[in-house]
């Protein structure tokens, strides 16, 4: 009895010193749901209580150097250090679990998931993360605070629980470890008794998949997705049965609606989502130049983004290549992949081509993958030339490289194909002095960005109508994702991919319609070719609106895919559907009716399931090309 009671006390200081961390993990917890609670609005305490879960499995990995340091006799020179040792190893990892999980606190808004270590590789290939730094501990100056106080919180307990070291040493102890504490910490933080470790996929078998993100927490999400192959093959269907459903080699079919040749301008335009513009605008639309340009144009008012970062629509649009994997496509191991896009595709047929992006230059590698894309020539920050227009943090604002754009399009040989990605309705939403007091402000400081963007909108077009090449061309309009939002319906994962989509040509023979079928990103590009009057062959996973295949859309979050088709968005996760929402219906959008249309929902999975497997397979293999 006296030897268990000894070993009660030898332990009872890792103990306490692990309950720490315990303790912080789940305070950042409730301060992630607190600042997030939109996007939880059904959450429960049993989803609090799978949290401490992932906790516990989170401390095992992160501090099983410390456990072993503990429980491990070492030689007597290193035994005297010991407490040294454990406070340095232990406090630095606290402190990085810290900050990982309190910097997800305000960027989830604008990711919806945790944070995985494709940060990493976002920021380390682009310039962005300098500038990007400072304004975002500025914002919120309020997490630095909570960091230093439940940091030093942990040091002031950590020095009231000293370990034991001048107990005297016991083998019993020693076995005791072997057995009881070594055995616990390696099944608790494989996740319990599975084959497998607990990944972050498992995590989905626990929640709802609208509460996952608040299940996890950040450092395991950083850690699982270290290391991790991006993809593996699929086996959902028979070959035969997925040519069938579906060939991402397609053949255009001219539309005949305009001229031959004529110009195309893509305009992408940040953070453009449904919440902010249209008539669902809540409150009010803050975009009316926008909105008179949908009510010229063919348009479509549910429109879906296939990604929730700038770094994943540009693909999407101009290559029909979607990010269906938990690493941006121009990030992952498959960028390099051979690719057919709408500049390769155009130069073909004579067209010469520009990307115009305000950033700086490296800005989310788009200047790299613009050369990759077949772009001939990149316009960014450094070729503007004036910094007196730089806004101290993205780029230069929109008001100034807008209509400069417009100007440099005229000296490209025509026909031609523009992309202009817009900057300045991004976080953290700066706006030039000369326009502060004439922008409308609304309940969120995006409202006056949104607004100030469409006016810097109305300038670009103000100087294109004055060019020669404007009654010539093809202008698309586009969302490259929804913003953060505080809105119960449009922070859902029902309405979070919700973006408007244009075609607008200046005679107005494109038909001018508020489309209500579904039109994602990635069917961009066929819906192009086909007004382009252009005949070919290419590759892509989108389909053209006037072949009459559109109405449906597929988005992937963290290890589920969000399938949109009819009126319905389903939740496709672990091979099999475990959720289906009326999307058109703002009554019905949270309630689940899969029971009740499971059979319909059948015929359309399967067609999805094609796209899953080819997705995988042609980028493993490297076939997203038309041979």
């Amino acid at each position: 009895m006296n030897e268990i009671h000894s070993y009660a006390l030898k332990i009872k200081p890792l103990l306490l010193r692990l309950g720490i961390v315990f303790c912080s993990l789940n305070a950042a917890r409730v301060l992630f749901y607190i600042s997030n609670r939109a996007a939880f609005a059904k959450a429960g305490i049993v989803d609090f209580f799978y949290g401490s879960w992932i906790d516990l499995v989170t401390i095992c990995l992160y501090f099983f150097p410390f456990i072993i340091i503990e429980i491990f006799p070492l030689p007597l020179r290193i035994q005297s250090q010991k407490e040294k040792i454990q406070a340095i190893h232990f406090h630095f990892i606290h402190f990085l679990l810290l900050v990982l999980n309190l910097m997800d606190v305000e960027y989830f808004k604008f990711t919806n998931k945790r944070t995985t270590s494709d940060l990493f590789s976002t920021f380390s290939e682009s310039s962005d993360f300098n500038h990007l730094l400072l304004p975002y501990l500025l914002e919120f100056w309020w997490l630095s605070i909570v960091l230093i106080g439940l940091f030093w919180g942990s040091i002031y307990l950590f020095q009231k629980t000293k370990s034991v070291t001048d107990h005297p040493f016991s083998w019993v102890h020693v076995g005791m470890n072997w057995i009881i504490i070594l055995p616990l910490v390696i099944v608790i933080g494989r996740g319990g008794f599975g084959l497998k470790p607990i990944s972050t996929l498992d995590v989905s078998r626990y929640c709802q998949t609208e509460q996952v993100p608040l299940v996890l927490n950040t450092p395991f999400s950083m850690l699982k997705s270290i290391g991790k192959a991006p993809l593996e093959y699929l086996h959902f269907l028979p070959l035969k049965t997925e040519q069938r459903q579906f060939n991402p080699i397609q053949t255009s079919r001219p539309a005949n609606i305009l001229p031959e040749k004529q110009n195309v301008v893509i305009l992408i335009l940040e953070s453009f989502g449904s919440e902010f513009t249209g008539e669902d605008a809540q409150p009010t639309s803050y975009a009316p130049f926008f909105d008179s340009l949908c009510k010229a144009s063919l348009f479509f008012d549910f429109g879906i983004a296939n990604g929730r970062k700038s770094i994943e629509a540009l693909p999407a649009v101009i290559g029909s290549m979607p990010s269906w994997m938990d690493d941006p496509f121009i990030t992952s191991p498959y960028c390099n992949n051979q690719q057919m896009t709408l500049p390769k595709i155009l130069k073909k047929q004579g067209y010469s081509s520009a990307f115009f992006h305000s950033a700086n230059n490296g800005s989310m590698r788009f200047d790299s993958y613009a050369s990759l894309a077949g772009f001939d020539h990149y316009f960014g920050r450094n070729e503007y030339g004036n910094d007196a227009h730089f806004n101290g943090i993205w780029g230069i604002w929109d008001g100034y490289f807008n209509p400069w754009a417009a100007r440099k399009m005229s000296a490209l040989r025509t026909p031609f194909f523009c992309t202009l990605f817009t900057i300045s309705s991004h976080h953290p939403y700066t706006i030039p002095s000369n326009r502060k007091n004439k922008v409308m402000q609304g309940p969120q400081p995006i409202c006056a960005a949104i607004n100030y963007s469409d006016w810097a909108l109305k300038q670009f077009f103000d100087v294109a109508k004055k060019q020669s090449w404007y009654k010539n061309t093809l202008f698309v309009l586009v969302a490259d994702h929804t913003p953060p939002s505080t809105h119960p319906l449009f922070g859902s994962k029902q309405w979070m991919y919700r973006i408007p989509i244009v075609f607008y040509h200046p005679s107005g023979k494109l038909q001018v319609k508020k489309e209500q079928n579904f039109l994602q990103q990635i069917d961009i590009m066929p819906t192009l070719l086909d007004i382009l009057n252009v005949k070919t062959t290419f590759y892509g996973f989108g389909k053209s609106y006037f072949q009459g295949q559109t109405g449906k859309g597929m988005t992937y979050l963290e290890g589920t895919y969000h399938l949109f088709y009819n009126q319905h968005m389903a939740v496709f996760k672990d091979k099999h559907v475990t959720n289906l929402y009326n999307v058109r219906s703002p009554q019905g959008v949270h309630i689940d009716s899969l029971g009740k249309k499971k059979q319909t929902l059948s015929k359309y999975l399967i067609g999805f399931k094609a796209l899953m497997q080819r997705y995988n397979r042609d980028l493993i293999d490297n076939k997203t090309f038309q041979r």
